[in-house]
């Protein structure tokens, strides 16, 4: 029975801190320490932890942000389920959970940024969730030590969870829901994910090809509306959109 609920505590927060250790790998410099979990609690983040009895196996980590004036909404800086309990929902409904508490507060946006050569990651972001991109951010997080990141650029697709659309509603529910018209399409191989292992040359000759299409694409004032799967290809499709 996996349950689910704000962290509470210091050894909770270090238990955090353990699943990303798991998850990423990083050196310790560059994980986020324990009392910035507490810290975002305190001003009005968000620290939500999925447990399987007492142990910790998934949190997501949110932090306050102002757009513009008046305007307070969620940056999701880290999301994370250990390898054992993946592929199993606990991921979606963290993010449920994010949303349920954001909107409990009459907060109705929550950002986060996501790799685009990550495809299982961006289906579920997008189709799954239902959030657009209308940003790309070149190596956000400059070169990291993550074995999942393997030396590359950390480019970044900005994704925008606008939480009470009818839109968004519609997805979530599993419920029927008018398509955008497709105006473009930014196709990556699925064989990114065994390249970045393999061959690091070849995978970035894909990312900054993929980037640049990004760039145009957001340039022309299209965003990310949709995403198609084939045994080939992970495909954005984009179009004209606005909130």
């Amino acid at each position: 029975m996996i349950s689910y609920r704000p962290l509470e505590g210091f050894a909770e927060y270090e238990a955090a801190v353990e699943v990303q250790r798991q998850v990423w790998g990083f050196a310790e410099v560059e994980i986020v320490p324990s009392r910035l979990f507490m810290l975002a609690q305190r001003i009005g983040g968000q620290a939500i932890g999925a447990f399987a009895g007492e142990r910790l196996i998934g949190f997501c980590l949110a932090l306050p942000a102002i757009k513009r004036p008046g305007e307070i909404y969620l940056h999701s800086h880290m999301a994370a389920v250990l390898e054992d309990y993946q592929n199993q929902g606990i991921g979606r409904r963290l993010k449920l959970e994010q949303r349920a508490e954001a909107l409990g507060r009459n907060i109705r946006l929550i950002e986060w940024t996501f790799d685009p050569l990550e495809l299982r990651n961006a289906y579920f972001n997008i189709e799954r969730l239902g959030v657009v991109v209308r940003r790309y951010v070149l190596n956000q997080y400059g070169t990291t030590t993550s074995k999942l990141h393997a030396g590359m650029p950390t480019d970044r697709c900005v994704a925008e969870w606008f939480l009470d659309t009818p839109r968004t509603r519609a997805i979530l529910e599993g419920a029927p829901r008018r398509r955008e018209p497709v105006r473009a399409r930014i196709a990556v191989p699925v064989e990114i994910a065994s390249l970045r292992r393999r061959d690091v040359a070849r995978a970035l000759e894909i990312q900054k090809a993929v980037s640049e299409q990004f760039l145009e694409s957001f340039d022309q004032g299209l965003a990310v509306t949709g995403f198609e799967r084939s045994e080939a290809f992970g495909t954005y499709l984009l179009s004209e959109w606005e909130p």
